[in-house]
């Protein structure tokens, strides 16, 4: 399908800012450069925002929780959000339009996480923090007003990766019971050698080298790639993990591995959904304001999670 004309308009205004190569600047001047790219996003009305600090694997963890402004009575369903940001990049801010969205999307409690970065934490950092996150979520929830029978992860692009393996952790490790994953364009293979890699290796916003770049600084070690709580489709077997909602993006280098994981995970008998958006690109989940497709695809993600809180 033609590149849709609003995620047009977006790619001519960001080759409008000249960036540097990633591999020739440091990954905090490199933060500090995206943030100035960012698309605004409107602030959407919510019920609440709450910023909080809890225990985390290393230290301290933010999180920022919302409540939506339509809601039942608590305890409400919760969805513990992951950002995109390819591990490197990415902070609470970035994502708070598209937690505001999906709090009032899903009627549910948002608790997003703002996990720690590589490279100054490697794998499995982000990861563990997730799934500690999750956790706390689960053994807090009273004190939250959030049901622990109706929790759900989520995330975007890399986000999507700790959604997915968080989803596994919980899985594996006896953690709490998950009732939804949404993976929106995810992380899920430290490959770069897909149909969709090769289509869209620039041009599209994210390109083929700036995930090199990602993985480069998210992975201590090569042989970091096959892990499946790296790489979450290497997986020996998905079953058993939260039924999940995947939304790809037809011009975005991610776009068949996403797509991949939610066949296998469908051939492991888990219930699966896969939407792919026609001419948009990565990241355009959350442009809500400049792009309509946007709009649609957090709508489905909000419809999905209430009927897997409803389930």
């Amino acid at each position: 399908m033609p590149l849709d004309p609003q995620a047009k308009l977006v790619l001519d205004a960001l080759s409008a800012v000249t960036m540097p190569d990633p591999w020739t600047i440091e990954p905090a001047v490199f933060r500090a450069q995206v943030r100035e790219m960012r698309v605004a996003a409107s602030e959407e009305p919510i019920g609440r925002v709450e910023n909080r600090s809890i225990a985390g694997p290393a230290g301290s963890l933010p999180v920022r929780v919302y409540t939506p402004l339509e809601r039942e009575r608590a305890p409400l369903p919760v969805l513990a959000f992951f950002h995109g940001g390819g591990f490197v990049i990415g902070d609470l801010d970035s994502h708070d339009g598209t937690c505001r969205a999906l709090a009032n999307a899903a009627r549910c409690a948002v608790v997003a996480v703002d996990y720690r970065l590589a490279p100054e934490a490697k794998f499995p950092a982000a990861a563990e923090d997730c799934y500690a996150a999750t956790c706390w979520i689960a053994d807090n929830a009273a004190t939250l007003g959030v049901d622990p029978a109706r929790i759900a992860v989520g995330g975007d692009s890399a986000g999507g990766n700790l959604a997915a393996v968080t989803a596994l952790l919980a899985r594996d490790r006896s953690g709490p019971r998950l009732v939804h994953q949404l993976l929106v364009y995810p992380v899920i293979d430290c490959a770069f050698d897909t149909v969709s890699y090769r289509e869209n290796a620039k041009g599209y916003f994210l390109t083929r080298e700036m995930m090199r770049w990602f993985w480069h600084h998210y992975l201590d070690k090569p042989d970091q790639a096959a892990d499946p709580y790296a790489s979450p489709i290497r997986a020996a077997t998905l079953a058993g993990v939260a039924p999940a909602t995947v939304i790809t993006a037809e011009y975005d280098p991610l776009r068949d591995e996403g797509e991949a994981y939610a066949a296998r995970l469908l051939r492991a008998g888990v219930p699966t959904s896969v939407t792919r958006y026609d001419g948009v690109i990565h990241g355009f989940f959350g442009m809500g304001n400049v792009i309509e497709k946007a709009k649609l695809a957090v709508a489905q993600a909000g419809r999905e999670l209430r009927e897997a809180f409803a389930s």
